[in-house]
């Protein structure tokens, strides 16, 4: 059943997507000032322009050999806000990649490249 929804509503959102004006785009993340910690767990900011519908988004953690990770992400207490979390990780270069639905049903792809240091 929630997957129906789901499926409906991603439906006539793309449906109607013509109809918007603008795109969910990225203003900040917690990376630029806090950088991630080797064999810890984090939590990762994401700032958006607007509203997110979360359920229709995905976020990757992406790994050496292009391993991509489903990651759990949360919303924060404002709007466009996304708490993702992060599983320990070695030391490293990484990325986040995600594909994220804003309110008025644009599609927005992206990535963050990172390094995890000890």
């Amino acid at each position: 059943m929630k997957k129906s929804f789901q499926f409906i509503l991603l439906f006539l959102t793309l449906c109607q997507a013509h109809w918007a004006a603008a795109h969910a785009v990225i203003t900040d993340y917690s990376l630029k000032i806090e950088p991630i910690h080797a064999n810890s767990p984090a939590k990762v900011e994401l700032s958006f322009n607007s509203k997110i519908e979360l359920g229709l988004s995905q976020i990757f953690l992406v790994s050496k050999g292009d391993k991509h990770q489903l990651l759990q992400a949360d919303s924060g207490n404002k709007q466009g806000q996304i708490f993702v979390l992060i599983p320990p990780l070695e030391s490293g270069d990484y990325a986040l990649r995600f594909k994220v639905f804003a309110a008025d049903g644009h599609l927005t792809e992206d990535v963050i490249h990172f390094s995890v240091s000890k």
